[in-house]
């Protein structure tokens, strides 16, 4: 019985809403709005800034320096680096480890390479080592083999093609800097 009146009352309620008519609300209005105001914008952002790279120079088993350099101007970076070898530690290491070998008189041939200590060894009369000969045989083959002793020409045309190749580098930075309205 109590479902009976449930569902009656249910009934009634919603046939009630559903027969109601909807509110309707018209309204006019008219309305100015003036706004004065300023606005000011400031962007704040970081420096521009060309980093050089690191070149780890740690180990001491390697035989490079590092160089590296970066510019930078309002508009463009630009950061390089390189290695360069450095030869004299490379002829010794070589040298080293020949003599370790057992192999003397090819560690010697290997320093006599630098014309500084093929001098020496001339001066000292213990002449550098001429195709497998030492002592008096190899200082009659250097006398007569006059143009294959080391000249210090190879060791500076080494060094001119560095300092070229240095120099190339901050002069395209400079221009680069100048195009960019460094200066």
């Amino acid at each position: 019985m109590k479902n009976i009146i449930a569902f009656v009352l249910t009934a009634l309620v919603s046939f009630s809403v559903m027969a109601s008519d909807p509110i309707v609300t018209d309204s006019t209005s008219n309305s100015t709005v003036t706004t004065t105001g300023k606005n000011e914008t400031t962007v704040k952002s970081p420096p521009p800034s060309a980093i050089s790279p690191s070149i780890n120079s740690s180990n001491s088993d390697l035989c490079t320096v590092g160089v590296s350099g970066a510019v930078q101007t309002q508009i463009l970076g630009l950061s390089t680096g390189q290695t360069v070898r450095d030869l004299n530690c490379e002829r010794l290491k070589n040298a080293k480890v020949m003599y370790d070998m057992g192999m003397k008189v090819a560690a010697v041939s290997i320093m006599c390479q630098d014309p500084r200590v093929f001098k020496s060894m001339m001066y000292a009369g213990t002449p550098c080592p001429y195709d497998g000969k030492i002592g008096a045989e190899a200082a009659e083959l250097w006398a007569q083999n006059l143009d294959e002793w080391p000249t210090e020409q190879e060791q500076e045309a080494r060094r001119n093609d560095t300092l070229m190749g240095v120099a190339g580098g901050i002069a395209m930075s400079a221009i680069i800097f100048a195009l960019t309205g460094g200066f």
